[in-house]
């Protein structure tokens, strides 16, 4: 099997750590992972803002470096989601579409493909997960609240596998941070306040990290944090299942 790693744009400029711990991850894991090195953003920004238009360099782009891979993992489930229902090509069809179905995130990818049952990290630390709305209502990682069904979620079942964790029950477990990408710019004051609203409810429940499996959210979180000057710290959910 061999796995190209798709990094986001955000994350290689600015949380590489999440980057490192997801190729340290698959590798344990006995995974060969490659690094197309030509890749850029995947578009989202642009499709998000109305622009989607305009992503036809991006999408050629996108299939020229990850066309012929058995599967491409990444650690951001926006950006997953977003080539997942948007990558398109006039010129390549059949390659476009052959990677809307290989591509994956990385918790989905540990469940559901290499079937994951036991890892070997330690994270003695109080831990609040954050469901990201792209993760949990678009690639489905966790069951939403709101529906009558049996409750499940990929990134609290790969916790659980790390010792010494202790996750926190939260008082909503799938509230919105309010980050939603370009909406924090346009609608400022909404986002701010409802990342306030997310914040504090780890807090209220005595979390010292929060994670999550998009870095985007997380960022938008821990700016709320800093300017509070809290001790509580955001973490990608690769580096605590990459931890020792």
């Amino acid at each position: 099997m061999e796995v190209a790693l798709f990094v986001p744009c955000y994350v290689d400029q600015f949380y590489p750590g999440a980057a490192r711990a997801t190729l340290e991850l698959l590798e344990k894991l006995g995974v060969k992972v490659s690094y197309p090195e030509g890749q850029t953003c995947c578009g989202q920004p642009m499709a998000n803002s109305g622009y989607e238009h305009l992503t036809g360099g991006c999408n050629e782009n996108f299939i020229k470096c990850f066309q012929g891979y058995d599967y491409i993992v990444s650690p951001s489930g926006s950006c997953v989601l977003h080539v997942k229902d948007h990558l398109h090509s006039d010129k390549a069809p059949e390659a476009s579409n052959e990677i809307r179905h290989r591509v994956f995130e990385l918790t989905e990818f540990l469940t559901d493909i290499l079937k994951v049952k036991q890892l070997d990290a330690r994270f003695p630390h109080r831990v609040g997960v954050h469901q990201s709305c792209h993760g949990q209502r678009g690639l489905m990682l966790s069951q939403m609240s709101e529906l009558t069904a049996s409750p499940f979620s990929k990134p609290g079942m790969l916790l659980n596998m790390v010792r010494d964790i202790e996750l926190v029950e939260l008082d909503r477990k799938d509230e919105c941070c309010g980050f939603g990408g370009t909406f924090c710019v346009a609608e400022e004051a909404v986002s701010v306040k409802m990342g306030k609203d997310r914040v504090a409810d780890h807090l209220r429940n005595g979390a010292e990290f929060i994670t999550g499996a998009d870095m985007s959210c997380l960022m938008h979180m821990e700016g709320i944090l800093r300017r509070n000057k809290s001790a509580t710290k955001v973490i990608h959910i690769a580096e605590i299942l990459n931890s020792k």
